[in-house]
């Protein structure tokens, strides 16, 4: 079964992060920042099927070379706390062969790059070693401005604000062209990017662990990370498990010809309510009813208003 998966992130130099030692690590090269003097050098990192950048019609054709690209988004910021670069993390499907994975994350980052402007740089990993063997994967990089051909502009803030709808339109977009690749491989398997509960489907949703925490539990170290997210599941699944288990006696009650108590609670509230609207009726007819002209038949002489 196909897993659907798409992650946006951003790396901040408020988080000590930095968009050249991002791309060096996911491209698996050598890059030096020149802005701290620092070299990132990843050149012996194994994984990477593939990387290319790409790059919005018009922008200069230097963009194309790694370092100098992220060396200008570098510069382009001037603030300790900048969004230097934003990624988006694509699980490609493992039914595809290893020429359609390549073909859909291209496909879908030069989608970005047109309708934002901005500068993509595609790396592809195979799963890694004693992990899930369908773990392929691909990281776009993306730059925060738009790149024009005078070199870097204004900021991409349409995909910092999640009401401006852009992230939940390129979840939609990357399902949309999956399911379009299988359909053409003649694949009877779709991918859906809402989430569980909006498409009908009570079951646990799984949890991203990471690279770091993945390695961590293949070495035979549990942390407490780890220990949480499996304690949180099990809290989870105890609850679908009871909320499933009250559903059952509730059917139950319903064919022996019992009311449901929640039904029964709300027909007492419906009755009372109805007794008292009564109550307060005939008072407030009592009220406004003329009083009867009597005779006291202790006194002599005519009738009088008592």
């Amino acid at each position: 079964m196909a897993i659907y998966s798409l992650r946006v992130s951003c790396f901040s130099r408020s988080k000590g992060q930095s968009a050249t030692a991002a791309a060096a690590y996911r491209s698996g090269q050598r890059i030096r920042d020149e802005r701290t003097g620092e070299l990132h050098d990843y050149s012996r990192k194994g994984g990477v099927v593939h990387r290319e950048i790409v790059i919005p019609e018009g922008a200069p054709m230097w963009a194309r070379d790694r370092e100098r690209l992220w060396n200008a988004a570098e510069a382009a910021e001037q603030r300790k706390n900048s969004c230097v670069a934003r990624e988006f993390m694509l699980a490609l499907p493992s039914e595809l062969k290893s020429d359609d994975r390549q073909r859909l994350a291209m496909d879908f980052a030069r989608a970005l790059a047109t309708k934002h402007r901005c500068a993509v740089d595609v790396s592809l990993h195979r799963p890694g070693r004693g992990g899930d063997t369908r773990n392929h994967h691909a990281h776009l990089l993306c730059t925060t401005r738009r790149l024009h051909a005078v070199g870097f502009q204004e900021k991409t803030r349409e995909l910092d604000d999640a009401k401006t709808g852009e992230v939940v339109f390129w979840r939609r977009e990357w399902a949309t062209l999956a399911n379009t690749r299988f359909k053409e491989r003649g694949l009877d398997i779709r991918i859906d990017h809402r989430t569980l509960q909006a498409q009908g489907i009570d079951r646990v949703p799984t949890v991203h662990k990471g690279p770091l925490l993945t390695a961590l539990e293949r070495r035979g170290i549990r942390s407490r990370v780890s220990e949480r997210l499996d304690r949180e599941r099990d809290e989870d699944v105890q609850a679908r498990l009871t909320l499933a288990a009250e559903r059952d006696r509730t059917v139950t009650a319903t064919t022996e010809g019992k009311e449901h108590p929640s039904r029964s609670a709300f027909n007492q509230w419906r009755d009372e309510v109805r007794r008292q609207r009564e109550e307060a009726k005939g008072k407030s007819q009592e009220r406004e009813r003329t009083p009867a002209r009597t005779k006291d038949k202790d006194r002599d002489g005519p009738d009088y208003q008592r």
